[in-house]
């Protein structure tokens, strides 16, 4: 059964748009084309410090459902191309953000949040 996984990539800023499309198209190619792959382009960004000479990435985030047999080749291609300067591949389990509440455990959360501002007013 495939698991969820997301991918982050920084690729060179110096590729073209068509070349990083191009090889993340390759890459999907090697997870066998999941149906859920999802893509999202957050552009060129300035890097939180500078990685060799670079001061700029291209960055991408990408959601996708795999078998974990085909991660180390995936992997293994993706620490080849010399067009990416950092990557990370971890296993998705939820959206970033609290969980969703019901309106019960809103009410009960208010409630401690205020007998807490009470005690700390004594």
């Amino acid at each position: 059964m495939p698991r969820q996984y997301e991918a982050v990539f920084v690729f060179d800023s110096a590729l073209e748009d068509a070349a990083i499309n191009e090889r993340l198209e390759r890459y999907a190619g090697l997870l066998g084309t999941p149906d859920d792959l999802k893509w999202d382009h957050w552009g060129r960004r300035q890097l939180a410090y500078p990685i060799g000479r670079r001061e700029i990435g291209y960055y991408v985030v990408g959601r996708f459902g795999a078998e974990s047999a085909v991660l180390p080749e995936y992997e293994r291609a993706i620490k080849l191309d010399e067009g990416i300067i950092r990557h990370l591949l971890t296993i998705y389990e939820h959206e970033l953000g609290a969980p969703p509440m019901t309106e019960e455990e809103m009410a009960a959360a208010a409630r401690r949040r205020d007998q807490e501002d009470d005690e700390d007013e004594d």
